[in-house]
Order: C-alpha cells, then structure tokens, then sequence
C-alpha cells in the first residue's frame, strides 16, 4: 500500500513530526506543507512573529526537498484542493489548537496522529487531574508527577538537592550596580536568502492591503532551523544557564533578557523537543557546570509550566476563552494595541512595551507583574487581553495564551489553575528591577501627582474585588491592610481619572 501524504502545520517542524518510528506518518511519505495567507490576516500579529514563522516554515521546506510539496494559498482548504488528488489519504500530527483541530477533523480521508512535542499524554495529565479539581489544579502536584515519571532531577525517589522546588533562591533583585547581567550575550540568528525572500513578501502583502501587523520587524533573532535552535541550546546551556536561576524573576530597563534562554519559539516551533532540553540542562548539573537552582528553575519552566499549560489548553474545555469571573470588560486602550511604547509616563510600562514592539517578545515576569497586572488593575476585557498576548508574541499561540491569560495573568478562572490573582503596587517592581529609577511616578505614593498608577491600581483592584477576596487564604490580608487605609477615596478618585489612559 502506497504511503500516505503527511500534512506539516507551521508549528510541527522537527524531525520528530516526520519520524514514523515513534507513532509518525508512513515510513517514506510524501510531505505537504501549507502556508496560508488567511492565518495573518485575520489578526494583526506581531510584524517579527510573522517573519519567523514564515521563515521557519520555508527553511524547512528547503531542507526537505523534493520530498515536500509547500503549496501557498489563501486558505488551508485551498492548499488542500490543491495539493491532493480526489480521494487522497492524509495523515496529520494532532494539532496545537481547537479550530485546527476541529477543521482537520471535519476533513475526510484523513488520519489523526498523536501529538508530538510535549512530555505527557492527555490521557495521563486526565488521571492525574481526576478528583482535584474541586481544590483547583495545582503546578506544583503535576510537577512532581512529571518530574518522578521522566526520572528528571531525581535521586532515587527523591528530587535532586533534597528539595523539589528552588524558588527561594531563584528570586534575587538584579544587581544594583550594573545595568545588565555579567553574561555572554545570548546567541542570535543570521539572516539569509530565505529571510529576505519573507520580507519581501510581507512588505508586498502589507502594500496591497490583504494583512497588517503590529511591531517592528528587525533583524530575526530567533531561531528559524532545526540546526540554529540546537545551536541556541548549546549556547544557553554552556554561557548562560549558570546564572540564569537566581535573577529569573528580575528586570532590567536595559538588558531585557538578562539570562533567560530565549528558546521558547523554537519548542512551540517544533524546533526543539522539550526532552532534550531538560535532559541537557539536567547534565549540565550533573557534571557541575551549572548549579541546581538554575537548572531546576529551567526544567520548571519547560517540565512544569510549559506542560501544564498545554494540558489545562485540552482540559478546560472550549468554554475556557470565554470566562470572566471577575466581570472585567474594559477595552484595550489604542496606545496598548498599537504598541505605543511612548505614550506611558510610567517607566516600567513604556520600557516592557517597548521590548514587545521591537522584538515580540519579553520574559515572563514583565508579562505577568507588568502587562498582565495593568490589564488586571484596569479591567481590561481578559479575552481581548488574551488577543493581544497572542498576537504580540513571538512565542504566542492560542494554547499557550489562552491559560497563562486567563488564568495565570487575569484570574478570570476564578482560581482554577493559580490559588492568587498575580498583581502588586509599585514596591514589587522597585525591588525586582531598576525600573522605577527616573520614573515619573514614585512606587511608594498612592496619591498625588506622582502616585505610581500600580500601587494606586493594586488598591482600587482590591476594593473592587473586595468581597470575593475578604476570607481569601492568600488575599484576606491584603484586604485587611485595604481597610485600614485612611485615604482610600483619594486612591480610589485617582484611579477613576486615571482610568485607562496611559498613566
């Protein structure tokens, strides 16, 4: 029987999504791979993340050869029609999100291949989840679970160190006495043939009106082949990993990426198997190269986080995108969607816009404590906001958005994957970064002219949200603290004019 052609989104670019030894397509089957205009027009995405996946996606159409049919089209269906005989069969892997996955589905003749790319099985995370739902499902207790399961930093059966989790020490301020990390810079790609082929496209595209983008589109600086993510692995691991737990959770107005790898695109890519990742940063421990705060604070991130999202994407149904728990319907104000990185006052905001403009990417705490927060403390509409993320990040699809937004960022869950809503006043950002230094606003102040919109937002959040959070384990506290302050309708006042204007 002749093998089946096997159909390669833009996310499924590795070797392992072409290898019919563990659960692949036919041994030898023709590939097809689609690159539909449709999918950049109907959002503005991010200028440089429509550049890299383009560019991903034609640098693994070259090393394929002719092996690989690589159809442009307006849509998936025309590139179908176009690529296949009547009555054709098709293999695909599962995709990475529901309206793929309902329209592969749909389609006849068409086999379903397992997913690829990640550490655990729907049908395992489901058993693990099953009776802990009513106490919310936890990062921690699935953590451990996949951590035991991989064998990944164990002793026996106990965790490296002793200690399963490192936080304690991955939580340093950056240095005060410098404005970036004593690092190597991290790797960065070379541009080729291939890239100014997109950009041509792109710019052409733009000019006739059948997309938009928002950002800017500088040199690539992530990778876009299989052999450049090895390459920024190698690089992350042997020069960077060392320092990279301490100051995970810090910022720097100038150095935003401090010492985090930068290899997130390239897993959602498919450039990289999450494996290889933690098993390389595990033996970079091992051997004592790099120490075990650093590497346990990276595995988290791809074993711990990386995973439970995907999994929670699955598990929370499609009803998931549209809860709002805490009532937030506020539009996303202009300078916020266009990426006006000037119209903020406060230094923080205008410096992480600032990075997402021009790169398409910043790390994970000026996401959450910085983006995410504003958003919270302003009531911005959670499934705009979860849009915006989408669209703006090199590293965004809608199941990596769609939980860290909703739940982790906007609490718009109610609580089911975080115990917390994750937002603070300005004293966390002084303390986690060189940030509020030449602000215009003062991290202390609540009121006055000079009261940092985060501290006075993180208040008038509290207020609003008062009942729900007054017996709240992690929150009853902070309203205690709420009801002891004196000038709450001078904050309150200030935060109403403030509204969503740029503060």
């Amino acid at each position: 029987m002749a093998a089946r052609t096997h159909w390669l989104f833009g996310d499924q670019l590795g070797p392992r999504f072409i290898d019919p030894r563990h659960g692949g397509p036919d041994r030898g089957a023709p590939l097809l791979m689609i690159e539909a205009r449709s999918v950049l027009g109907r959002r503005r995405f991010h200028r440089a993340k429509a550049h890299l996946v383009l560019s991903a996606m034609r640098h693994r159409a070259a090393e394929l050869g002719d092996r690989v049919r690589y159809v442009r089209a307006d849509t998936y269906r025309e590139g179908l029609r176009e690529a296949l005989r009547k009555g054709e069969r098709l293999t695909v892997h599962a995709p990475t999100s529901r309206a793929a996955a309902a329209f592969v589905a749909a389609l006849d003749g068409v086999e379903v291949l397992p997913a690829r790319g990640f550490l655990t099985s729907r049908e395992d995370f489901r058993s693990w989840a099953q009776g802990r739902e009513e106490h919310g499902l936890r990062l921690e207790d699935f953590y451990r679970r996949v951590r035991r399961s991989h064998t990944l930093l164990m002793d026996g059966a106990d965790p490296a160190g002793g200690h399963w989790n490192l936080d304690h020490e991955n939580r340093e301020p950056p240095p005060r006495d410098r404005s970036r990390l004593p690092v190597p810079p991290p790797w960065r790609a070379k541009e080729d043939a291939i890239d100014e082929e997109v950009r041509r496209d792109l710019d052409r595209w733009e000019r006739e009106g059948s997309v938009s983008f928002v950002g800017r589109d500088g040199p690539r600086r992530f990778p876009a082949t299989r052999r450049q993510a090895l390459a920024a692995l190698r690089h992350f691991i042997e020069h960077r990993l060392p320092t990279f737990g301490a100051h995970e959770d810090a910022m720097l107005a100038d150095d935003g990426v401090l010492s985090h790898s930068l290899l997130s695109s390239s897993l959602n890519l498919g450039l990289l198997d999450p494996a290889e990742c933690v098993g390389r940063a595990e033996l970079a421990w091992r051997s004592g190269s790099a120490p075990l705060n650093s590497v346990e604070g990276f595995v988290r991130q791809i074993a711990g986080w990386r995973e439970f999202v995907w999994q929670l994407y699955w598990h929370f149904g499609p009803d998931y995108r549209h809860r709002n728990e805490l009532g937030h319907r506020a539009p996303l104000p202009d300078w916020f969607l266009e990426l006006d990185a000037d119209a903020p006052d406060a230094r923080c905001l205008s410096t992480v816009l600032a990075q997402v403009r021009d790169t398409g990417w910043t790390h994970h705490i000026p996401r959450l404590m910085v983006l995410g927060s504003r958003a919270l403390q302003d009531g911005w509409d959670p499934a705009a906001v979860t849009d915006w993320f989408h669209r703006c990040f090199v590293d965004g699809y809608d199941w990596v958005m769609l939980p860290n937004v909703v739940g982790m960022s906007q609490y718009a869950d109610g609580g089911a994957m975080t115990s917390k809503p994750y937002t603070s006043g300005g004293a966390y950002i002084h303390r986690m970064s060189d940030l509020c230094d030449g602000c215009a606003y003062r991290p202390s102040d609540r009121t006055g002219d000079r009261a940092c919109p985060y501290t006075t937002g993180y208040w008038a959040f509290l207020h609003r949200h008062r009942d729900r959070f007054a017996h709240h384990p992690r929150m009853a506290r902070a309203i205690h603290t709420l009801d002891r302050l004196t000038d709450l309708p001078e904050v309150l006042d200030l935060a109403a004019r403030r509204g969503t204007a740029a503060p």
